[in-house]
């Protein structure tokens, strides 16, 4: 780790550039940067998991990490490229005093050029992440409403600031959940009468599942909370019978289907690294997660 006090963002580009050549590897490689954007209490989490991630997705990782204060104003960066934590380069910068409100003038000296740009908030997003000084260098913008106090509302802030390339990993964690729902109609296409989902109180990913299936099955549903923090349980009511999806631990979940015994599949709840990654593989616009939003939005 090479560490820089009172720096700036150009000396911080040619920090990481020198390190390069001395690893006797000049040309990066890298395929997007990353901007995350977090308090010094969620930072070191969602940095761990974009290096994870940047094993898959090779990538410039920036760390924004504002302390406003009556300081004067000065950049520390803590800088790491390639090693032990896979084939990206790390700079993990802290903005003090009055440069806490210019990450922007930061950031722009580190985006690679002809890569593409992801902004990343694992929490406190703005109103709208395109229209942000960071979010409009990005062509995906990440947010995380599960780390909101209040998701719900967090959600509606989402609908109501949402440009296409914006996507939250409340969305994010429903693939699995959405793929054995879909794998569950195999062979088979009832009509659907009524959906019930259980779920922590305020859940947002049980809340775009809702949405979502309402949009595709074209009936009601309705989330009954239980004490458990997460999705846990979807029932569709058909007209041949019932089509139930239950986890039963972290990793597993039983698939109920009328005429067939229930079945045991796996259902994992994926670690952030596991999101990004997911995000990362596609950074052209989710549009059945703004169709989704919307919907939900508008309810």
């Amino acid at each position: 780790m090479i560490r820089l006090e009172d720096t700036s963002g150009g000396a911080v580009a040619a920090a990481i550039a020198a390190e390069r050549h001395r690893l006797g590897s000049p040309a990066t490689g890298m395929v997007l940067t990353m901007l995350i954007l977090a308090s010094e209490e969620f930072q070191s989490d969602a940095t761990a998991a974009a290096v994870s991630a940047a094993r898959e997705h090779p990538m410039r990782i920036v760390t924004l990490i504002p302390r406003p204060g009556r300081m004067e104003p000065s950049l520390d960066a803590d800088i790491a490229v390639g090693g032990d934590d896979g084939p990206g380069e790390l700079a993990v910068l802290r903005l003090r005093g009055d440069l806490a409100n210019h990450g922007n003038s930061v950031a722009i000296p580190l985006l690679l050029s002809d890569t593409p740009v992801v902004a990343f908030w694992p929490t406190s997003p703005p109103d709208s992440p395109a229209s942000d000084p960071i979010g409009k260098h990005a062509q995906l913008r990440i947010t995380d409403s599960a780390t909101s106090a209040d998701p719900e509302t967090q959600l509606r802030s989402r609908f109501e600031g949402y440009t296409p390339g914006d996507v939250d990993l409340s969305w994010t964690r429903l693939t699995p959940w959405r793929s054995a729902l879909a794998a569950a109609f195999d062979n088979v296409v009832p009509e659907v009468d009524s959906i019930d989902i259980a779920a922590g109180e305020n859940d947002p990913s049980a809340l775009l599942l809702g949405s979502w299936l309402q949009l595709r099955l074209r009936c009601e549903s309705r989330i009954s909370h239980t004490p458990d923090s997460e999705l846990s349980s979807v029932n569709l009511i058909t007209s041949l019978g019932n089509i139930s999806l239950t986890r039963i631990d972290a990793h597993q979940a039983v698939l109920g289907k009328p005429g067939v015994p229930d079945a045991t599949i796996g259902l994992p709840t994926p670690e952030l690294a596991v999101l990004l990654s997911e995000e990362l593989k596609h950074l052209n616009p989710d549009e059945t997660y703004g169709a989704v939003l919307a919907a939900f939005g508008r309810s």
